[in-house]
């Protein structure tokens, strides 16, 4: 078959047979079809989508481009838990530990900052001496003894998804859905999983921005799951303001401490034990999610998550003393206020700029090989909905360098709404898919 014949069949809007999706794909691998010729099919792609077929054809294809990891001789059901990408998003920190704690097997593999969103990864490395690198061996040993780990993608999971992203964000046609959802699916489909729980967000924060495109890929991950004979469920949340007070990478493994001490906010600690429960659930330790709450609430309460996370940082590299003492994490140098122009009610949070500020000032990257400042970071002194006097704190900038302070206070006082009635409450659980 002619790639050219795809392409162009794929610009009409036509299916493509599943055995037509693998030419393109192990072609694009091996180096037999261009970067220009993968170029225009995943632009055809954007404009004109995919059917569930072509959808399950292409991820099963990237699962079969190099290894996938092989748990079925660890004891447990495994779960692993994904977000979509957010501002102030530490609730893989929170909920893998809660969840484990229960006796969930956790195999979470995570990603990097990119953009104004965070990563996992570099929150975690903010830990002195933390290691992400894991081999699959030494993951394999730590699921037995711990029931979790923490690790990012290797070079042979999902090969095919790592070249076909780099050119996805070459060409804009990152944010696809049917691209989106194959991505996301064929690393988690790689690594062994029996169940996924999904946490995709929406809005300003988020990289989608509508509901309804949201749950369109929802939808289509929670479909991917079901025809490869995984349990998926998927929950669409809020990210209109950051999760928690806390934006950054240091400042964010505080947070994730407190609230695994049962002190942290509102807003994320729902969500966290939402999480949680649903992973438990799928895990099969409990029957109901109404028992699969109860058993996550009980090991936020006794403990048991707080001390399964330090168990995790210490077989992993880190000193488990950072929960307790913030000190022996990376610290800012400078800290910058941001005051109310005048009284009102906070009736938004941009939190798309909120996340790019605290990229400016180091804590994310444009690109994955720059590096990230662990210690900078952005915390909120106020929610959506809060009452605000003149002049009281917004937030804090915390920095280590001035190079890009003025730029990034400027675009985080431009994140504030303030206005004179309170806005409507919005629950951080929007829609739960499958």
């Amino acid at each position: 078959m002619r790639t050219v014949d795809l392409i162009q069949r794929k610009r009409d809007g036509e299916e493509l047979a599943p055995e037509e999706i693998v030419h393109l794909i192990e072609g694009f691998t091996s180096g037999q079809i261009p970067d220009y010729q993968m170029a225009a099919f995943l632009m055809a792609v954007y404009f004109n989508g995919m059917t569930d077929r072509e959808v399950s054809a292409l991820t099963d294809c990237m699962v079969r481009s190099g290894d996938t990891i092989d748990l079925s001789d660890i004891p447990g059901v495994k779960v692993d838990k994904h977000s979509a990408g957010g501002v102030g998003d530490k609730t893989s920190l929170i909920a893998a530990p809660i969840a484990a704690a229960a006796g969930v097997v956790v195999p979470m593999i995570s990603g990097r900052a990119l953009g104004h969103t965070g990563g996992t990864l570099d929150k975690l490395e903010a830990i002195p001496n933390f290691r992400t690198d894991l081999t699959v061996e030494e993951a394999r040993a730590q699921l037995r003894q711990h029931g979790l780990c923490f690790m990012g993608q290797t070079a042979e999971i999902a090969p095919a998804d790592g070249k076909l992203y780099s050119l996805r964000d070459a060409t804009a046609t990152v944010e696809s859905i049917p691209l989106i959802a194959s991505s996301i699916m064929s690393k988690k489909l790689a690594a062994g999983l029996d169940a996924l729980v999904l946490d995709v967000k929406v809005g300003s924060g988020a990289f989608m921005k509508k509901q309804v495109d949201a749950r369109r890929l929802a939808q289509m991950m929670v479909g991917i799951g079901r025809r490869m004979d995984k349990r998926v469920q998927a929950l669409i949340t809020d990210m209109n303001q950051p999760l928690g007070y806390a934006v950054g990478n240091a400042v964010e493994v505080m947070e994730a401490a407190q609230t695994l001490q049962n002190v942290g906010p509102t807003d994320l600690t729902r969500l966290c034990l939402e999480l949680a429960a649903r992973m438990i659930y799928l895990g099969k330790v409990a029957a109901s999610m109404e028992e699969a709450r109860d058993i996550a609430q009980r090991r936020l309460l006794d403990g048991s998550g707080y001390r399964k996370l330090k168990d995790v940082i210490a077989a992993q590299g880190g000193n488990p003393q950072v929960l307790d003492r913030f000190e022996l994490l990376p610290n800012a140098r400078g800290v910058r206020e941001i005051t109310c122009p005048r009284s009102g009610f906070v009736s938004a949070i941009d939190a798309e700029d909120i996340g790019r500020a605290c990229a400016a000032m180091g804590a994310g990257r444009d690109q994955q090989t720059d590096r990230v400042d662990p210690a900078v970071g952005i915390i909120l002194e106020i929610k959506v909905g809060e009452r605000v006097e003149a002049g009281s704190v917004l937030c804090r900038l915390y920095y280590t360098s001035e190079e890009n302070l003025e730029e990034a206070s400027q675009v985080v006082e431009g994140a504030f709404r303030i206005s004179a009635q309170p806005p409507e409450e919005r629950d951080i659980i929007l829609e739960v898919v499958g």
